[in-house]
């Protein structure tokens, strides 16, 4: 079972997701276009499209990025489980016919509360996963949006600063707007990288960290399983 990962920066790559798809049996073949490796044409039998700093749009800033959107919408179209995060998300979206433009309400950032909606309860990666005791909660930072999600999306959750959190595309495609492949230890370097853009913010980079560092045993409980059922879809022929 072979995934095909495309990371745009070295400070956003797999993560948990790295632990956890092996753990499944997965091998995660990673490409590196910041780095000058091709976007392939085609995925393997899975696809991860992970996150960075690029706005979805900003193709000459990062030259690779209408490849990958090609990528995800051959993907999608092709039946190949599919899971994009955050920008990969927003790539999804643009790929596939959807809006996503600088977010109205700003930064949004840190631990922050997940929301199931009504077709999130039948979902087969979601299922379940956000209505436990505790609120669910998910690592974000972005301050992109996607606004207008393509046709025949399926919404799965939303959220208190921005409603399109997790959507499905078809029986195999998810895009979630979130990092669940985010480590404590990544959020952690995120935001001492960027502490003078939060203070400017008005975010106080010492509480993120702690509100995130506070919250793994949550996130791995609730990020896990999505993986895992992932990795499942994967290998269903």
């Amino acid at each position: 079972m072979r995934i095909t990962v495309i990371e745009h920066e070295a400070a956003a790559g797999p993560g948990y997701l790295a632990e956890w798809l092996t753990e499944a049996g997965a091998v995660c073949e990673v490409a590196r276009p910041y780095l000058g490796e091709a976007v392939p044409e085609r995925a393997a039998d899975g696809l991860v499209v992970l996150g960075g700093e690029a706005a979805a749009w900003e193709d000459e800033q990062y030259p690779w990025l209408p490849a990958t959107r090609d990528l995800l919408r051959r993907s999608v179209a092709d039946g190949v489980p599919t899971l994009g995060i955050c920008l990969g998300a927003q790539l999804m979206t643009l790929a596939c016919g959807g809006a996503v433009e600088r977010g109205g309400r700003g930064l949004e950032v840190g631990a922050c509360r997940v929301l199931p909606l009504p077709a999130g309860q039948d979902d087969p990666l979601l299922r379940g996963l956000l209505d436990g005791p505790e609120p669910a909660v998910a690592v974000q930072y972005h301050r992109d949006a996607m606004t207008r999600l393509p046709e025949g999306a399926v919404p799965l959750a939303t959220g208190e600063v921005y409603p399109n959190q997790a959507y499905r595309l078809g029986d195999r495609a998810w895009a979630v707007q979130f990092h669940p492949e985010a480590t404590p230890e990544i959020f952690v370097n995120w935001a001492n990288d960027s502490a003078a853009y939060l203070t400017g913010q008005d975010y106080r980079v010492e509480d993120l960290n702690a509100e995130v560092k506070a919250a793994e045993a949550r996130l791995v409980a609730t990020w896990r399983p999505f993986t895992e059922r992932f990795a499942s879809v994967v290998g269903k022929p």
